[in-house]
């Protein structure tokens, strides 16, 4: 993978950062930025057929519906587009527990960030329906096993297919065939996987998926995937005058149109991380199963750099993970620790990242660590600076 090729599409790269947050938002390349100045300039209408600008404008929503099937392995046809993950999520709990009732079961995990627990709570107790925990060990953050949690009254299972925190990738499809087994929907966060990793909803086995495209590279906005045909099951809150047909009737006003744009741009750049030819899902695989190797080969860099580190202590150690590190080092708040880094060039934030539950769970309480997140546009050299930045601390 040509490193240097992909970040010179980043103008934030040129101010000499070496940027670690990604997990809360990634940089974003000329081709995202320049898709939504021109569709913002080219003359957009409300969606329709009669003038060009209501067809531009329809074709955008199309384009970016199809690039979104294309990454998460999805029908388009099911893609609902929403202001960020959290307030799809909300959405779809509100939708989804209008059939629950005294008696029904929600699993929710301590591992999940909380806009993948705080919805089910909140729908469930409203509904009368019991929350049951599924826990995680915290030396290796590996989650329990689900299947206790299960019976015939569980309704849905709501998990991550990568801690924000800790890095943890789950089986997904193991955790998703176990809850059908009962009877259950699956709920799947996958904020955290889309830009590290290839993702098929299909195959993973979940009904419902949801992301964030400014994790990879896009503009900040949400998507939900599902079948539409479960979808059409699905009746949720809407205007009266606004259409009833799937995927629309699940969004609410109107579509950030010009970010969509962006979508679309998001996922082509992504697509074209690796040369090669194909359509685009298959671009799509071959860049992102490329990334993934290379991202786990910088992750060992940065792990065994850290490690070499006296008084540093490293978070959870699953046996599969995103490209993320959580760290503390003695004798300094993680924030200090964060402004040093900062100080040097160096965007690791601190803090629980709205994984509240994982880090209480985890021992950190709701102060948390350093995370450091790795990206595309991530060099050997940004991960000696961060090393080299926190053992200036000892």
């Amino acid at each position: 993978m040509d490193v240097d090729r992909i970040r010179a599409c980043f103008p934030a790269l040129d101010l000499g950062v070496a940027h670690f947050d990604g997990p809360g938002g990634s940089q974003v390349p000329r081709q995202v930025a320049g898709a939504v100045a021109a569709a913002m300039t080219a003359g957009l209408g409300n969606r329709g057929t009669t003038t060009e600008a209501e067809a531009r404008t329809e074709r955008i929503v199309a384009e970016a519906r199809a690039a979104a099937g294309d990454l998460l392995g999805t029908d388009p046809r099911g893609v609902v587009v929403g202001r960020s993950m959290t307030q799809l999520t909300f959405d779809m709990a509100r939708t989804l527990s209008r059939s629950w009732g005294p008696g029904d079961e929600v699993v929710v995990t301590r591992l999940d960030h909380d806009a993948n627990i705080r919805p089910w709570v909140t729908a469930a107790e409203r509904a009368g329906a019991t929350v049951r925990w599924l826990g995680f060990d915290p030396a290796t953050a590996e989650l329990d096993d689900l299947a206790p949690l299960l019976g015939e009254r569980t309704r849905l299972v709501a998990f991550t297919a990568g801690s924000n925190l800790l890095g943890t990738r789950p089986d997904v499809r193991r955790l998703a065939d176990a809850a059908h087994e009962a009877g259950a929907l699956v709920y799947l966060d996958a904020v955290h996987l889309a830009p590290h990793a290839p993702v098929d909803r299909s195959a993973l086995g979940v009904d419902l998926l949801a992301c964030s495209p400014y994790k990879f590279f896009g503009p900040h906005l949400g998507l939900l995937a599902g079948d539409p045909a479960f979808l059409e099951t699905l009746h949720p809150d809407k205007l009266l005058p606004s259409t009833d047909v799937v995927p629309e009737r699940f969004e609410l006003g109107t579509l950030p149109h010009e970010l969509l744009a962006g979508v679309t741009a998001a996922v082509d750049f992504m697509a074209g991380l690796e040369p090669g030819g194909g359509d685009r899902r298959e671009r799509l695989l071959r860049s992102m199963a490329a990334l993934e190797a290379r991202e786990s080969a910088l992750l060992d860099h940065l792990v065994d750099g850290l490690r070499a580190i006296d008084g540093v202590t490293l978070h959870g150690a699953p046996a599969r993970r995103t490209p993320t590190v959580l760290f503390t080092v003695a004798g300094h708040a993680p924030v200090d620790v964060a402004r040093h880094l900062a100080d040097q060039g160096v965007n690791a934030p601190a803090g629980h990242f709205y994984a509240l539950e994982a880090s209480r769970h985890a021992g950190l309480g709701d102060t948390g660590g350093v995370r450091a997140g790795l990206a595309a546009y991530t060099s050997e050299e940004d991960v000696d600076r961060l090393v080299a930045a926190v053992a200036d601390l000892r």
